[in-house]
């Protein structure tokens, strides 16, 4: 049976932001990608610098080798600004090297040149 998963409800209104990323087609290293995402393992600094940039939620989801992540924001979010800060926090360049193993990039990429911004081409909210 497939389960959906639930979402957490924020006190403002939000937007959301979904991007996509291509991880190597490796099941050993797609594995610990998702054991370093795991919150045993995940990196205490990068999850509050992610919050201190104003980001309220952020999910990733793999199929196969593809990644695909949802970020909430408040409506007044500034993602260039927010990426641009995020850069700058205390090991996040660390992370960035640390996952870049996993991913299909350069060693030298930023998280926003790895991640891929993509279209919302329907819906069917009111």
């Amino acid at each position: 049976m497939i389960q959906g998963n639930n979402t957490k409800s924020h006190s403002v209104p939000v937007k959301r932001y979904c991007q996509t990323m291509t991880l190597k087609n490796d099941s050993e290293l797609i594995s610990k990608y998702k054991k370093a995402h795991s919150p045993e393992h995940f990196w205490k600094e990068i999850g509050q610098g992610i919050r201190s940039v104003g980001i309220l939620e952020m999910e990733i989801y793999l199929s196969g080798n593809q990644l695909f992540m949802i970020v909430e924001t408040p409506l007044d979010f500034d993602w260039d600004s927010a990426m641009a800060k995020l850069a700058t926090l205390p090991r996040q360049q660390e992370w960035e090297a640390f996952v870049a193993a996993f991913q299909q990039c350069k060693a030298t990429d930023t998280s926003n040149d790895k991640w891929k911004m993509m279209e919302r081409i329907f819906h069917i909210y009111d």
